[in-house]
């Protein structure tokens, strides 16, 4: 089977296991999970948030200290892209600085769609 089929196998298999993927519980788990070192609107620890979707990698306006390896992967932040990052960062690129992932695909699946609908309200 094709890659691209395995994942969108994948995704429609998460989405049956856990539901349609809900911003709001992505927005609790985003509080939770990742305010620590992120904010929608401000660098902090990480980059701001909002706007990620469509941004290349390492590019965050203002935001300086990337490591090396996320300024050189070429990535754009794609439902796919943050999916594979969230789960597990270092996977998708070795030598990044990022030390936490939502091993939950139903938790990233939300997180996603709550970022995604922030790109939606900027429009």
């Amino acid at each position: 089977m094709p890659r691209r089929s395995i994942f969108l196998t994948g995704l429609l298999t998460c989405s049956a296991a856990f539901g349609a993927p809900d911003a709001t519980r992505g927005q609790a788990v985003y509080q939770a999970r990742c305010t620590a070192c992120h904010s929608l609107d401000f660098n902090g620890v990480g980059p701001a948030h909002r706007g990620v979707f469509g941004r290349l990698a390492g590019t965050a306006k203002g935001f300086t200290n990337y490591s090396p390896a996320l300024k050189r992967s070429g990535l754009t932040w794609t439902e796919a892209n943050l999916d594979r990052w969230l789960a597990d960062p270092e996977a998708l690129v070795p030598g990044q600085s990022m030390g936490i992932s939502l091993p939950d695909a139903g938790e990233r699946a939300d997180v996603i769609a709550f970022l995604r609908g922030l790109a939606k309200a900027k429009e």
